[in-house]
C-alpha cells in the first residue's frame, strides 16, 4: 500500500494547535469507543453519526459536528489522521488558527451536505473526519501546488508533486462517487469526500495571497 507520510512545504507562521488537537480528540474518541462492547460500539455510531434521514427532518443536528470525531475501525482512524497530519498544519500555519477552525467545520458541514444530497433517505450513520480533511486537501492543492508529498510504498520512500497526488485522489473519489459505489449500501461516503474537497478548493483561492 502507498501512504503519504509528510511534505516538504516549509512550516512557519501560526502554530497549528487545532490541527494537532483534532488528531488527539479523534484518537481519544476512538479509544473510548474501542473500550465498549460490539453492541455498544454500534449504538455509539448510531447516536453520534450523522444519519441523513434524521438530519433532513431537523433531528439530532449535533451529529453534524460529533460525526467528524467518530471512526469505524482502526484503519479508518489511522488513514484519516495520517492525512490530517500531513496536510492540515500548513493550512492553519498560513491562515491562522481561528480561521482554520471555522474552515475545518464548514468543510465538514459541506461534506455532510453532499453526502445527504445523494443519500437523502439513508438510515446509515455517516462517521469520520474524512469530509473535513478532504476540504483541507482541496485548499492545500490550491495554496501549495508545487509542494512535494513524501510517500511510502511498503518500506520504500519517494516524493510526488502535490498537484499530481491530490489530483489523482479527487479523480478516484469522483470515479467511485459516480459509480455504483456511491449508492446507499456503500460503506464509504464518497460524495462527502467530493463535497468537502470542492469547498476547500474554492476556499483555498481566498487564501492564496497569504502564501509566500
Amino acid at each position: 500500500m502507498i501512504f503519504p507520510i509528510g511534505d516538504d512545504q516549509v512550516k512557519g507562521g501560526h502554530q497549528p494547535w487545532f490541527s494537532y488537537s483534532f488528531i488527539v480528540l479523534n484518537v481519544l474518541f476512538f479509544l473510548y469507543k474501542f473500550s465498549l462492547s460490539p453492541a455498544q460500539q454500534e449504538a455509539f455510531d448510531l447516536y453520534f453519526g450523522a444519519v441523513p434521514m434524521e438530519i433532513t427532518r431537523g433531528q439530532d443536528l449535533f451529529t453534524l459536528v460529533s460525526s467528524m470525531f467518530v471512526h469505524g475501525d482502526w484503519w479508518h482512524l489511522i488513514g484519516n489522521m495520517l492525512f490530517l497530519w500531513v496536510f492540515a498544519d500548513n493550512i492553519e500555519a498560513t491562515v491562522g488558527s481561528l480561521k482554520f477552525l471555522v474552515f475545518y467545520f464548514i468543510g465538514g458541514f459541506a461534506a455532510v451536505a453532499a453526502h445527504i444530497w445523494f443519500n437523502i433517505n439513508s438510515e446509515v450513520p455517516m462517521v469520520g473526519a474524512s469530509g473535513a480533511i478532504s476540504a483541507v486537501m482541496g485548499a492545500y492543492l490550491v495554496m501549495f501546488p508545487t509542494s512535494r508529498i513524501k510517500m511510502l510504498f511498503l518500506i520504500f520512500p519517494f516524493r510526488i508533486s502535490a498537484w499530481i497526488f491530490l489530483g489523482l485522489w479527487i479523480v478516484q473519489q469522483w470515479s467511485y462517487g459516480t459509480s455504483q459505489a456511491s449508492e446507499t449500501g456503500s460503506s464509504v461516503a464518497w460524495w462527502a469526500h467530493i463535497g468537502g474537497f470542492a469547498m476547500g478548493f474554492m476556499t483555498g483561492f481566498l487564501s492564496v495571497p497569504l502564501v509566500t
